[in-house]
């Protein structure tokens, strides 16, 4: 198991460094169009050949996993640190109030999540900027993808409110913000660990399908969604499979994250 994780780290490691230095590996930029040579085969120019536009796919592949790679866990950590204050308020209070809240949870959680998702960005304006389209994409999976994990941090937070150390430190007069921040949250930090990681995945597949729909991030800016809109024409993937590249991309990270966080859950 310990072979297979450090071959998942590997892989990870390698394709956000690739994202991360997509400016510097990529022969061209994401936007630049070679009219001359559209819907190119692969060839040394062309890693990956060109789109209908002739814009250098490898390029483009980079590129958008930069932009879904790094801004996925950003949106996972607005989702965490939402989850872990509602969660640690519910599960700290206790009582009627634990109840009422969990109710407006269990409501959140019982709206289809990705449908809710697509049916906010479908009431947005369609024609943001690349890079505003980029800020609401993220941002509003972090503000809908809490519910979840917050009903797992409640949970771990009900199971540390009457502990031996928290006990001790309420006997001794500790404020109840002290108690939160110091006794309570250092103690937590496995559990928000991997809800953010659990996160990450989950986030990746949802800008997936708001790419595929059109809805996700504006063009020329690619991301994995974005690109995956080619794969619509079955026939033309068994006449250019090199068209998956973007499909490959995304399965190999979200099945990396999958392992990594199976595996954490394992060890601990």
């Amino acid at each position: 198991m310990k072979y297979v994780r450090v071959v998942v780290i590997t892989v990870v490691a390698a394709i956000f460094c690739a994202a991360l230095a997509a400016s510097t590996l990529a022969p061209a930029n994401y936007a630049t169009q070679f009219r001359e040579n559209p819907n190119s085969p692969p060839s040394h120019r062309f890693l990956l050949g060109t789109d209908e536009l002739g814009r250098d796919r490898f390029s483009r592949v980079l590129f958008g996993s930069r932009v879904s790679l790094l801004l996925a866990p950003a949106a996972a950590a607005i989702s965490t640190l939402l989850a872990a204050l509602v969660g640690t308020v519910m599960g700290y209070l206790g009582g009627t109030w634990e109840k009422m809240m969990m109710a407006a949870v269990d409501l959140f959680l019982s709206l289809p999540w990705l449908f809710l998702l697509i049916t906010i960005r479908a009431l947005l304006p369609l024609d943001l900027s690349p890079i505003m389209s980029v800020i609401v994409t993220f941002t509003l999976l972090g503000l809908l993808g809490w519910a979840a994990s917050a009903r797992v941090i409640c949970a771990g937070v009900r199971a540390l409110r009457h502990s031996g150390f928290m006990i001790n430190a309420r006997a001794l007069g500790c404020h109840p913000r002290r108690l939160i921040a110091v006794q309570l949250l250092p103690n937590m930090r496995p559990i928000l660990a991997a809800q953010f990681l659990t996160s990450i995945p989950v986030f990746i597949l949802a800008e997936a399908n708001l790419g595929m729909l059109g809805l996700g991030v504006s063009e020329p800016l690619p991301s994995l969604g974005g690109l995956m809109r080619e794969l619509e024409n079955i026939s033309a993937i068994a006449v250019q499979p090199w068209r998956l590249a973007p499909l490959i991309v995304l399965v190999a990270c979200v099945s990396a994250f999958q392992i990594l966080v199976s595996g954490r859950e394992v060890n601990s």
